[in-house]
């Protein structure tokens, strides 16, 4: 693995994460967070880079979303 935590052919490990619940009447840091991972309509889904940061926001924000798939 590089420095950067990358496999060495370049490959990186993803996650891809689906909004199921709205951010209405939740506090405004939740919704934030939603825009943050690139989600803010439900059913909408992102494909993420699989990273400590990303792992934290969708950790906050579990109740809202879930993860779909994890490749590797």
């Amino acid at each position: 693995m590089a420095k950067d935590g990358s496999k060495k052919d370049g490959i990186k490990k993803t996650v891809t994460v689906r909004q199921t619940r709205s951010p209405a009447r939740r506090p405004a840091i939740q919704a934030a967070t939603l825009r943050g991972l690139g989600l803010g309509k439900i059913r909408r889904t992102r494909v993420l880079e699989d990273t400590p940061a990303v792992r934290g926001m969708i950790r906050a924000v579990q109740h809202l979303v879930e993860v779909v798939e994890e490749k590797k």
